[in-house]
């Protein structure tokens, strides 16, 4: 298999949410469908079935996180320099709107647009990598064609 390209900073946050779900959140959905399994015929008994219901979500995501993590090449951003790759911090200037936009290129399984963690696999990502400071980028989205110039790329 290939290995899963992130950050230190995402792959804490899946080992997180990992030793949350087994040691939190696993125990708890244990103990509600004993009390729903307590309240008689399993058949009719919604408490029961949406209980089992949360552990399936649960424990395939444990699975899903353990996949992961055992996948993970972890790469540390300071350690990188020069043009556009993956784990670099790179400001934006929309030529349209003359908005400024910052983002770290990150993993799939790291990636939150809203947070400014741009995933790897996006067109935008996509279009960044080999660019350097001052080069203009055209981006096909799905929103549309931008046009973006590169001003800053740092490794931090």
């Amino acid at each position: 298999m290939d290995k899963i390209p992130m950050t230190h900073g995402g792959f804490t946050a899946l080992e997180t949410e990992l030793k949350h779900l087994k040691s939190e959140e696993r125990p708890a959905i244990i103990r509600a469908i004993a009390e729903a399994r307590e309240h008689g015929d399993l058949s009719e008994n919604a408490e029961y079935h949406s209980a089992k219901e949360k552990q399936s979500f649960i424990e395939g995501r444990i699975k899903e996180i353990e996949g992961v993590i055992s996948l993970a090449d972890v790469i540390d951003p300071k350690s990188l320099s020069g043009t556009i790759k993956f784990g670099a911090t790179v400001t934006l200037v929309d030529e349209d709107t003359d908005e400024e936009k910052t983002y770290q290129i990150v993993g799939e399984h790291e990636a939150n647009i809203e947070a400014g963690l741009l995933n790897i696999k996006s067109p935008i990502a996509r279009a960044l990598i080999g660019k350097d400071e001052g080069d203009s980028v055209e981006v096909r989205t799905p929103g549309g064609e931008r046009s973006y110039e590169v001003l800053k790329i740092a490794y931090i």
